[in-house]
């Protein structure tokens, strides 16, 4: 959404401390294969930063709070492959972007470097395998930033800077463009940009640190609104979830040019719904046989069977429990689904059938403040 709606919203939701669900308040997650959970969050009254909380892989259930790092707004979190280093963007009117690390003990991310977006409202990050180069997409300003980083994970200054340009007939969200997301190829070859403002996906070959011309990758559908781009864990297919039209775009990838070529779309959401709803995430299992996206309004996962080729089928929706469901995550067994319900201020888990792709209500909730983002 445009950057003053965000900061509208910001303004009228309250924050509470993180507490458990009636059924589990003062519990702390049981014994078991414990995991850690980051949260990034909007900040203010309330919220200070970067959570982390614990999740039991075998129950499902979620809880123990804690402050880890004091950010403005970190609204999008990436992690090093090596789990050594957190980045976040704080998503403010001048925009930057922070790196940290784990003190010695693990109990606090301590900031390494901070550096502008070059832009405003950064809403989206992302560092390649070899943790050398960290993207930034800036939303309200519609340009994308690619910064070296240092050895010890400091971003360098200087990065450099790519301005999108056009707009889309849904007004006033495509009155110009809005980069919403960034990611690299496989082989950091390409860094793919996707602009929800111009009905775009760009590619900038990569060439010693620097961004080259701008490709168009895939043009979608007038009014479409792209919004996060994934890959497929194994073959040469991307997948767009769109926000303003509720739909699913699967693509092939040549590896080579970097442009894409759709296969199919589809809508996410029930085909008699009549409201207002807006798609905000989109993740694939790691065995790349299901899909899921999630309905902001609807306020639903939507739930896809990928075909060997790419070809999409949804086979369920699902509830989120919650209000606005923005960012989620599959759980490193990819038993458990668990979303960020930014409205309803909270975290909401549920049991995921690894070989129908279906998903049902745990019903383990746990309340925090305005949760925009998960990473385990």
């Amino acid at each position: 959404m445009h950057f003053s709606l965000r900061l509208f919203s910001l303004g009228l939701l309250g924050l509470s401390f993180l507490q458990c669900t009636t059924n589990e308040k003062h519990s702390n997650v049981e014994s078991g294969p414990t995991l850690a959970l980051l949260v990034g969050t909007y900040t203010g009254n309330g919220s200070d930063g970067i959570y982390r909380v614990s999740f039991n892989a075998n129950s499902g259930r979620i809880g123990n709070k804690e402050l880890v790092a004091t950010t403005s707004n970190p609204s999008y979190l990436t992690i090093s492959k090596d789990r050594t280093m957190v980045f976040a963007v704080n998503e403010n009117e001048e925009g930057s972007v922070s790196s940290f690390a784990w003190n010695a003990n693990k109990t606090q991310l301590e900031l390494v470097s901070k550096q502008p977006s070059e832009g405003s409202a950064p809403c989206y990050t992302e560092i390649n395998s070899n943790r050398s180069l960290i993207a930034a997409a800036n939303y309200s300003t519609g340009n994308i930033a690619l910064f070296k980083v240092s050895k010890e994970g400091a971003l360098l200054p200087a990065p450099s800077v790519k301005q999108h340009t056009g707009n889309g007939p849904f007004l006033p969200n495509q009155d110009g463009p809005h980069a919403h997301c960034v990611r690299f190829s496989e082989d950091s070859k390409f860094l793919y940009a996707v602009d929800l403002g111009n009905d775009k996906i760009l590619s900038y070959p990569i060439i010693n640190g620097e961004l080259g011309d701008e490709q168009v990758a895939l043009a979608l559908d007038p009014g479409d609104g792209p919004r996060h781009l994934i890959f497929h864990p194994t073959k040469s297919i991307a997948f767009i979830v769109n926000e303003l039209s509720s739909t699913v775009v699967s693509a092939s990838v040549n590896t080579q040019t970097g442009e894409f070529i759709r296969i199919s779309k589809l809508s996410a959401l029930p085909n008699d719904f009549k409201g207002e709803s807006y798609c905000a995430d989109i993740h694939i299992s790691g065995d790349g046989r299901f899909l899921y996206a999630s309905n902001r309004g609807h306020n639903s996962l939507a739930i896809f069977k990928v075909s060997h080729d790419g070809e999409l089928e949804r086979i369920g929706i699902e509830s989120v429990h919650g209000n606005w469901p923005r960012n989620f995550t599959l759980s490193p067994n990819e038993q458990f689904v668990l979303v960020a319900n930014q409205k309803s201020n909270d975290i909401t888990v549920f049991n995921r059938n690894v070989d129908s792709g279906l998903l049902k209500y745990t019903g383990h909730t746990l309340e925090i403040d305005r949760p925009v983002c998960l990473k385990f």
